[in-house]
């Protein structure tokens, strides 16, 4: 029987937890990382592009993005046309992102101890095949 979905959906869920745990004082939770991680690298998007990114409904990212956009984390601006927004962080967010970025960075670390490098390797090319698969499913 395999149960590997379940694995690392486990994994998943104790990491985001612990994350929550580590900056829930400053606010943030890591659903919300997930769309600052990708506005900060990606600079700006449409809600649909991160919907689409990010494999979340867009319901969900419309109410997590208010949420944000109540904490002054992102800006929403009218994009090509009225039906498009464009989002982007906010001077605010990104003023805070190193603090979140470190407390994301230590978590990884901690995660990640007495795990071979050549493991990791394997294991990162095996989730990211993984994610090919499911995305061929669509």
């Amino acid at each position: 029987m395999f149960l590997y979905g379940h694995k690392v959906n486990q994994l998943a869920r104790l990491f985001m937890k612990r994350f929550n745990e580590d900056l829930s004082t400053a606010g943030l939770f890591s659903s919300q990382w997930a769309f600052i991680l990708r506005l900060y690298e990606k600079g700006s998007s449409t809600q649909k592009e991160l919907s689409e990114y990010l494999a979340i409904e867009p319901p969900t990212v419309t109410r997590t993005l208010a949420r944000m956009e109540e904490a002054g984390w992102v800006i929403k601006e009218e994009g090509a046309d009225r039906r498009e927004r464009k989002i982007s962080l906010s001077p605010k967010a990104y003023e805070q992102f190193a603090t979140w970025r470190l407390a994301s960075d230590r978590l990884e670390v901690n995660t990640l101890k007495n795990i071979d490098k050549g493991d990791l390797e394997i294991f990162t090319k095996v989730l990211q095949q993984m994610m090919n698969n499911l995305k061929q499913l669509e």
